[in-house]
């Protein structure tokens, strides 16, 4: 282990040191084990049981629990967990935040802490970003678990399901499985059940949002048989940073219609299409607020027919003001898409829809009104929770991501929790190059479409990432323009996403990608599964290029785009392109700038 701590500095290394006696423990019960047979790796989960039952604490059973997971790891998916996994694995069962870079395995290392927690038979939770991500982490890595006798639930929206692997699967798909488990879902291993039966299970995978609405429909049941959850044991948070900080104030809301008419909003929408920038109203970009000017409001009291302000009509003024704020601030196909005559929220950070979610305080209904789609009712509020205070339930919470350290003191001042920087197995090669400023937009997208072209020529694997869907689809016209083949992902199917993400590696491949597309799938140089050959032709021209198109307010969003090259010592490199008339310069950059 010393090597580890050579190349490894921080604050960190004196905990880590510390870890190292666990580490080497957990290392010399290998051999004994890979002597058991396979039927007989359940009776030691038992016997694990029954240590806790009798009084011995989670910390003493970790070592022969930490070796039981890694044979089981080795048997069912030939993957071998490394020490940093087991690290940590540790870090994540004493309740803190593992930031371990993108490609060393998150996935596989939390199934140690997991199983470990799992055995006082109170829960644990995997709490994931999407449905996708939690049905193939509980198909993935449910034969882990199965092996050592541990029952694997699943949630995803309006569905639960138990990993049977007798339920309808066969050999071939248990093949496919071994070989492209770390995107591709095989369904087969999945059996319908109810919520109850998902959260009972040792072990159970799902969202956030499925998590925190189950939650909020438990308090508004009747009878105490009816409410599907179990306590709050433990946690294991994945992407922490984007649901605990990103997230973290976003209401999770239960609610009903209110009954109210609907007229009025097309009636404001259409009063606000008569107003001009600046003379009836001034947009601040930096507060994203807009307000009216005095003229502003006479042009909508000779429109109304009457004046909500002098009246104290508080409704009125507020569904002006989200009139306002939906005609000024929120752009389609940037806040939003149009889908099937609905408004879909467009997610800022991750890009991703979110399909259900709707804006409060009328700005729905004023979004609807101004593309002239049905307004629905407005609603009142049944039930309400944030997830930071949803999380905080729990008697144990942990986290891991690719980019904690930026935010660690917020993680420390709001949850309590402290993040530890685990080392990467292999050290990190890859080139981030300084960033390219242009003075106009058109200039920054000339540029970009020649550095795209020239690496593609060369046969080197590009990704790019925008931060919305307009950008990306007008880069990818560009590309057209030029003949440059390539595929876009713009975070719609999640599923599809994954597949075509996890060969984004492959020599040539152009992939361009809203910056979370894919998200939690690793990118394999040559492609997945690996094949050598194409992997060594990669390798050559400089393995993965990770072009971002502008930067993002938080800087945790650039360094997780970034960390998609240079996996696993892999060669790679990364550069960002930026114009001063990118939106974070124009609002942020003020008057030096011009």
């Amino acid at each position: 282990m010393s090597f580890l701590f050579k190349i490894f500095g921080g604050g960190d290394q004196a905990y880590l040191k510390k870890l190292s006696p666990v580490i080497e423990k957990i290392n010399s019960l290998e051999f004994n084990l890979e002597r058991i047979p396979n039927n007989e790796l359940k009776l030691k989960t038992r016997e694990n049981k029954e240590r806790i039952r009798s009084g011995e604490s989670l910390d003493e059973v970790l070592p022969e629990a930490f070796a039981l997971v890694r044979e089981a790891a080795k048997r069912t998916l030939g993957q071998r967990h490394f020490d940093v996994q087991l690290i940590g694995g540790i870090v994540l069962h004493q309740g803190r935040i593992a930031e371990m870079k993108t490609g060393e395995g998150k996935t596989l290392a939390a199934t140690l802490p997991l199983y470990l927690n799992a055995l006082e038979g109170k829960g644990a939770h995997l709490v994931t970003v999407n449905d996708y991500l939690a049905r193939r982490d509980a198909v993935w890595m449910g034969q882990i678990y199965h092996l050592l006798g541990l029952t694997v639930g699943c949630l995803n929206h309006e569905q639960a399901f138990l990993y049977d692997p007798d339920y309808k699967a066969t050999n071939e798909e248990d093949r496919v499985r071994d070989e492209l488990g770390s995107f591709k879902v095989v369904e087969d291993f999945l059996r319908p059940v109810s919520r109850k039966e998902a959260y009972s299970a040792d072990i159970t995978y799902g969202t956030n949002n499925e998590f925190g609405f189950d939650y909020l429909r438990d308090n508004m049941v009747y009878e105490l048989k009816d409410q599907v959850q179990r306590g709050f044991n433990y946690a294991i948070i994945d992407e922490v940073d984007s649901i605990l900080i990103d997230e973290a104030r976003t209401p999770l809301i239960i609610s009903g219609p209110t009954g109210e008419s609907t007229e009025k909003y097309h009636q404001f929408a259409k009063l606000m299409e008569t107003l001009k920038e600046e003379i009836d109203y001034t947009v601040d970009e930096k507060l994203k607020a807009a307000t009216f000017t005095a003229k502003g409001q006479e042009k909508i009291i000779r429109g109304l027919g009457f004046d909500p302000w002098a009246d104290n009509d508080i409704a009125t003024t507020h569904q002006l003001e989200s009139a306002l704020k939906a005609r000024a601030l929120f752009k389609k196909d940037r806040d939003y898409v149009l889908r099937e005559g609905k408004i879909i929220i467009v997610d800022e950070f991750t890009g991703r829809l979110m399909p259900g979610r709707r804006w409060s305080g009328g700005l729905h209904q004023a979004i609807e009104a101004k593309e002239g789609v049905d307004v629905q009712q407005e609603s009142v509020t049944y039930a309400s929770i944030t997830f930071q205070n949803y999380f905080r339930m729990y008697k144990k919470l942990a986290g891991m991501t690719g980019t904690a350290a930026t935010s660690a003191e917020e993680f420390d001042k709001v949850y309590g929790l402290e993040v530890v920087v685990i080392p990467t197995n292999k050290p990190l090669i890859r080139k981030d190059l300084p960033d390219r400023i242009y003075k106009t937009l058109d200039g920054k997208f000339k540029s970009l479409v020649g550095e795209i072209k020239e690496r593609h020529k060369k046969g080197q694997p590009v990704l790019v990432g925008t931060v919305s869907i307009e950008k990306n689809e007008y880069l990818s016209q560009l590309l057209n323009r030029e003949g440059v083949p390539h595929k876009i992902l713009n975070a719609k199917y999640h599923e599809k996403e994954g597949e075509i993400i996890a060969q984004a590696g492959k020599f040539g491949a152009v992939t361009i990608a809203t910056n979370m597309a894919g998200r939690g799938v690793d990118i394999i140089l040559g492609g997945n599964p690996p094949d050598e050959e194409e992997q060594k032709k990669v390798v050559a021209v400089g393995g993965l290029h990770v072009i971002g198109t502008e930067r993002h307010e938080a800087r945790r969003i650039d360094d997780q785009l970034r960390g998609r090259a240079g996996r696993q010592g892999d060669p790679g490199s990364s550069q960002f392109f930026v114009s001063l008339e990118d939106d974070l310069m124009r609002i942020f950059g003020g008057e030096r700038i011009k």
